[in-house]
């Protein structure tokens, strides 16, 4: 049912221009094409606005039911609400490449997947089903020579009902059950299990390690301050770093261009750019050698900067080996980080702050939010490192992030988190994508992980424990107890002789299946967070 309705909210049609507007199937739309949606229907693909704005539901994808404002140059996805204004756009992903089909393709292969506690119930059935086998057999012999006259129904009763009431059917679905409304009521909130691992792992975790920039703050830094620490005034000082960072696809790098633009401030051709990922850039520029980054950046070039003790990000600019000034950032928490912090924590959980900022930054941040533990100043490279360090203390750790410098320790994490609003990069080596760019989506994982692996757990002792205590009544164990005749009103169960009637044992194996599968949808009804 999941992915019968997942699969229906893709529209048949589509209105593409070709020589004119034209209605064609959704199956031949291709790339490069220009479509029009208009108010209240949906769109049949991904691509990027060329005319028009309006209001667009993005709830099918998101799980959150705030209409997003698009205009030019912002991407729709295939399977998404117009609300209002009609949006001319060009297609960018089609067929199996949408957003839309990637997701189906995940829920489907999640529920088909098998988590580890699945693996224990086939290997379990493996050598239980033999053994119930060799049980009815022994059953028949014991019975067709010990047994009331005639000797052979009683055999063949009590045999047939040990393998009716041993049927593993509760023990095979308890797992497939739990694990497909699972991840299909995740699916319903944006929360998307790679698969049954996935989902399994997440409930072990005891440590949830955040990425700083763009995960727990807003991602979007502002230019603060611009302090000049020699003879160039802060306008020539924000030309020279804007120069530089205009090639540069940094977060701070964008700060220091919305900046430039703000102050109507012209920017100069450079020459010779060179960047090192998450510390800084340089350049040619009027013939001299300007750079800016971080101190660590500006070591490496062997630059002396002043101490700094300020709480917020800076980088220093500087020219010809001479430090000219630096630029002070500041980049706001996300409303949703000090909840979604304080909801994991009283969940038992540890949480740790990882991030490539100064120390400064990193605890000021960490202090607003009441994150115990800061890891600062880690290049990209070296995160996976940190994550190695804490699996080998015997911490279970999930990472959440959503840039490419995270990819590595995504994939190196237990769980690895990826926020939907990230890199596909992020996405693709993550366990688990929030399609909601919203922190509270992750205590959503943790939450779904535990219920669903507790209510497998509770489905599998019921299947077991069904079977332990019903199959020696099955098998008999009942007889010496009536000798003296059964009362009228079991003897539809279990006859004269007190042996379990085939067509009970029967009943009561559908029953134990049916209680499993009721269990199992229970988890469609859990309450989360923010419902």
């Amino acid at each position: 049912n999941s992915i019968g309705s997942l699969l229906s909210l893709n529209p048949n049609n589509a209105n593409v221009f070709r020589g004119g507007e034209i209605n064609v199937t959704v199956e031949e739309v291709i790339l490069g094409d220009v479509l029009i949606v208009r108010p209240g229907e949906r769109f049949p693909v991904d691509g990027v606005v060329d005319e028009g704005s309006g209001l667009v539901d993005e709830s099918m994808l998101t799980g959150e039911s705030m209409l997003v404002q698009k205009k030019p140059g912002d991407q729709v996805f295939g399977a998404t609400v117009n609300g209002s204004g009609s949006l001319k756009y060009t297609a960018t992903g089609v067929g199996r490449d949408t957003v839309h089909a990637r997701i189906v393709k995940m829920v489907e292969e999640a529920q088909g997947s098998k988590a580890h506690i699945q693996r224990l119930a086939d290997s379990v059935s493996s050598y239980f089903v033999p053994a119930v086998l060799v049980v009815s057999v022994l059953t028949f012999f014991v019975w067709f020579l010990l047994g009331p006259s005639p000797s052979y129904l009683s055999a063949i009763q009590t045999a047939v009902a040990v393998l009716v009431i041993a049927c593993p059917c509760a023990m095979g679905l308890a797992t497939p059950t739990a694990v497909m409304v699972g991840t299909g009521k995740g699916a319903s909130l944006g929360v998307l299990f790679r698969n049954a691992e996935a989902l399994e792992e997440m409930q072990r975790v005891n440590t949830v390690i955040f990425d700083k920039t763009g995960t727990i703050t807003k991602g979007t830094p502002s230019v603060v301050e611009i302090m000049s620490e020699g003879n160039l005034m802060p306008d020539e000082l924000l030309r020279l770093a804007g120069s530089v960072e205009a090639r540069s696809e940094h977060p701070l790098a964008q700060a220091v261009l919305r900046k430039c633009k703000e102050e109507a401030v012209l920017l100069k051709e450079v020459s010779e750019f060179e960047s090192v990922p998450g510390m800084g850039a340089s350049a040619q520029l009027d013939g001299k050698s300007v750079s800016i980054g971080n101190a660590a950046f500006m070591k490496t070039r062997d630059i002396v900067v002043p101490v700094s003790h300020s709480s917020f990000a800076e980088a220093f600019v500087e020219t010809d080996g001479k430090v000219e000034g630096r630029i002070v950032f500041s980049d706001e928490p996300r409303k949703d980080s000090a909840p979604t912090v304080e909801a994991l924590k009283s969940m038992g959980l540890d949480i740790i702050l990882l991030t490539g900022d100064r120390q400064q930054v990193a605890e000021s941040v960490a202090a607003r939010l009441g994150i115990p533990r800061v890891e600062s100043e880690v290049l990209p490279g070296e995160k996976a490192d940190h994550i190695k360090m804490l699996q080998s203390e015997g911490r279970v750790v999930a990472m959440v992030g959503d840039g490419i410098n995270d990819a590595p320790a995504l994939a190196q994490a237990d769980v690895g988190i990826a926020l939907g609003g990230g890199t596909d990069a992020a996405i693709e080596a993550s366990d688990v994508t929030l399609l909601r760019n919203d922190l509270s989506a992750v205590v959503h994982a943790v939450t779904l992980s535990r219920v669903s692996i507790r209510t497998i757990r509770q489905n599998l002792c019921w299947a077991f424990g069904y079977n332990i205590l019903l199959m020696p009544m099955a098998a008999g164990v009942m007889y010496p107890f009536f000798q003296t005749g059964v009362p009228a009103a079991l003897v539809p169960l279990v006859g004269e002789h007190g042996f379990l009637n085939p067509i009970a044992a029967a009943g009561a194996m559908a029953f134990s299946s049916v209680s499993v599968v009721l269990n199992s949808l229970r988890l469609g009804r859990v309450r989360l967070l923010d419902q």
